[in-house]
């Protein structure tokens, strides 16, 4: 079992920043792809950005050179630094884990790939 606990979101103004972090629960979350996901009203769950086991990187064309996934597997968390802030980037992010693959070589980019989920938490950009 794993557990993910997000943190850090917030009501911003458009064009300012907010750090995420996801903080997850077990030994072997070095060895796990780990993703964020967005979830805004009436619309499907997407990726925003991912990142392998080694640090292997993927962007939403949407959110490349405004966020920035990173991870730490001494503190078991995983980060979304997010510059820049859009109104458009309004909604309910999620971290998630996909411990059923370990070591893989790019991170997932799909909702299906991932078996754990964290609560969610909510990001509001104002203009």
């Amino acid at each position: 079992q794993m557990q993910l606990v997000e943190s850090g979101g917030g009501l911003v103004q458009a064009g300012g920043s907010l750090r995420l972090s996801c903080a997850a629960s077990g030994r072997t979350f070095s060895r796990y792809s780990m993703g964020w996901f967005r979830q805004a009203p009436g619309k499907e769950r997407d990726v925003v950005a991912a990142i392998s086991w080694s640090g292997r990187t993927y962007y939403a064309d949407s959110v490349k050179g405004r966020f920035t996934i990173s991870r730490d597997n001494a503190k078991n968390t995983v980060y979304l630094q997010i510059n820049s802030l859009k109104p458009e980037d309004t909604a309910v992010y999620y971290c998630a884990a996909d411990s059923s693959r370990i070591y893989r070589s790019y991170p997932p980019i799909v909702t299906t790939d991932y078996d754990y989920w964290g609560q969610g938490t909510q990001v509001t950009v104002s203009s």
